[in-house]
C-alpha cells in the first residue's frame, strides 16, 4: 500500500480506505487507486487482514471432495454467506485425512463457526468435537436432534421410500438394496427401504458393502456380488448415485441390460446422474437448501450463542429417468 501511495502521491491511509471500499474517498480516487494496484500487482495479505479484524468473520467448512454431492453443498454455502458479509475457509477430508484433522486446521484460523459436511463421526464424536471447539457447530447429513450442535439433513428414508413405491408401481417385487454402512446417512436410508418393503409384505434383500468408502468402487463390488447369484433381482436400489454407477458399469459389462433386465436407482441426484450414459432414476436432495440452511444455522448461533441448536430436514424429491422401466 505504501508503494501505491507513493506512486499516486497520496497518503497510505487513503489507499487503505479506497481498497477496502470504506467511506472517505471519492469515486475517482477509488478508481485511480484500484487501477494502480492492478498495475503494480498488489493483492491484499489475507492473513494480516484477518489479524486486524476485531470480530471473526469466517465460517470454517470441512468436506470430502471425493463424495459427489458435497462440492455442490459447498457451492451453495459460498452463495449463502455473501449476504452475511462472511468468508469461507475450506478444509478437506480425504483418504489420509480425518474429520478431526480437517477441523483442527479450521480451528487454527479462529473461525466463528464450523460446518462439517458428512462427518465420519457419530453423535458422541460430534458432541465431543463441539465441546472441544467451543464454537457453533453445524453437522450436515449426520446426527440426531440434540442440545449441543445443529443438524441439517435430508430425509433419506423418505427418499428411498419414494424410489421403492416407484418400482412397485412398475411391477417389481424382487428389490435388492445396496448398502454402504460407512456412509453417514446409511442407516437412515436403509430404514426407509426396510419400512417400504415391509409395508407391502416383501422380503428384504440387502447387500452390505464392507468398505471404508461409498464410491463407485463400492458399487462395483456390490455388482459383482449380484452377478454371482443364480437369479438377479428385477430392481436394485443403491444407497447413493456413486454406488449405483459402480454397479451399473459392472452389470453392463457382464451383458445385463439396465433397465431391460434390471431396473436401477440411486440417491442424491448428483451432476453425473443426468448424463446420457447414466440416465439414473434417483431421489434428489436439494444441495442449495442444505447449504443455505447450514449457513443460517451457523449465523443464528454466532449472533445468539445461547440459542438452542436446531434440526433442519430437507425433503427429497423423486427424479425419474431411463434406468427404471416396467418389469419385463
Amino acid at each position: 500500500m505504501a508503494d501505491i501511495a507513493e506512486h499516486l502521491g497520496v497518503s497510505r491511509q487513503l489507499v487503505s480506505i479506497a481498497l477496502r471500499d470504506m467511506p472517505g474517498a471519492s469515486d475517482a480516487t477509488r478508481a485511480r487507486v484500484k487501477q494502480a494496484a492492478k498495475e503494480l500487482g498488489y493483492s491484499p495479505h489475507q492473513g494480516a487482514r484477518l489479524l486486524r479484524q476485531y470480530r471473526r468473520r469466517q465460517i470454517g467448512v470441512a468436506f470430502a471432495p471425493a463424495h459427489a454431492t458435497e462440492p455442490d453443498i459447498v457451492e451453495s454455502i459460498y452463495s449463502a454467506v455473501a449476504s452475511h458479509r462472511l468468508q469461507v475457509v475450506l478444509s478437506a477430508q480425504t483418504r489420509t485425512r480425518t474429520t478431526e484433522q480437517a477441523v483442527e486446521e479450521l480451528l487454527e484460523y479462529r473461525c466463528a463457526a464450523l460446518i462439517v459436511i458428512g462427518p465420519e463421526l457419530d453423535d458422541v464424536g460430534l458432541r465431543d468435537l463441539a465441546k472441544r471447539a467451543r464454537l457453533p457447530l453445524v453437522a450436515v447429513d449426520q446426527g440426531p436432534r440434540n442440545t449441543v450442535y445443529d443438524v441439517v439433513s435430508s430425509a433419506g428414508d423418505v427418499g428411498i421410500e419414494l424410489l421403492v413405491r416407484h418400482l412397485l408401481d412398475l411391477g417389481h417385487r424382487r428389490l435388492a438394496y445396496l448398502d454402504a454402512p460407512a456412509m453417514p446417512p446409511a442407516a437412515n436410508r436403509l430404514e426407509g427401504y426396510l419400512r417400504a418393503i415391509g409395508t407391502v409384505g416383501l422380503k428384504s434383500d440387502i447387500i452390505s458393502i464392507d468398505t471404508p468408502d461409498y464410491t463407485e468402487e463400492a458399487g462395483a463390488r456390490a455388482g459383482r456380488e449380484l452377478l454371482e447369484r443364480d437369479t438377479l433381482p428385477t430392481a436394485v436400489l443403491a444407497c447413493n448415485d456413486q454406488v449405483a454407477v459402480g454397479a451399473l458399469q459392472v452389470l453392463s459389462r457382464a451383458g445385463v441390460s439396465v433397465p431391460a433386465d434390471v431396473s436401477l436407482t440411486g440417491f442424491d441426484d448428483s451432476r453425473f446422474a443426468s448424463l446420457s450414459s447414466v440416465d439414473l432414476t434417483t431421489a434428489r436432495q436439494d444441495p442449495d437448501e442444505m447449504g443455505k440452511a447450514a449457513v443460517d444455522a451457523a449465523v443464528r448461533r454466532i449472533s445468539k450463542p445461547a440459542a438452542r441448536p436446531a434440526l433442519h430436514v430437507v425433503q427429497p424429491t423423486l427424479v425419474v429417468r431411463g434406468s427404471t422401466a416396467p418389469i419385463a
